[in-house]
């Protein structure tokens, strides 16, 4: 039986490492950073600046009380293709 098109996009995500940049836990624990989870590539692919700004706002969101955290713009077209 085909794999639906969610069911492929979900198959291929699980095969890249996702990971925070200091490989602690992001949200989970006492000893929780906040930080983004990308994909391995995504996070070498960033300097420090953009994944610092990408972080910032993600704990500023969490803060609001808010599950999902978009990343900056340009940031986020960078990513993008590190998850496909």
């Amino acid at each position: 039986m085909a794999l639906k098109k969610s069911q492929k996009s979900l198959k291929k995500g699980t095969k890249q490492k996702w990971r925070t940049k200091s490989g602690k836990p992001s949200t989970q624990g006492a000893k929780a950073t906040g930080e983004r989870y990308l994909p391995e590539k995504a996070i070498k692919s960033m300097s420090s600046k953009e994944y610092a700004a990408t972080t910032r706002k993600k704990r500023a969101d969490t803060k609001k009380g808010k599950q999902h955290s978009k990343q900056p713009k340009r940031i986020a077209k960078k990513t993008a293709r590190h998850r496909k």
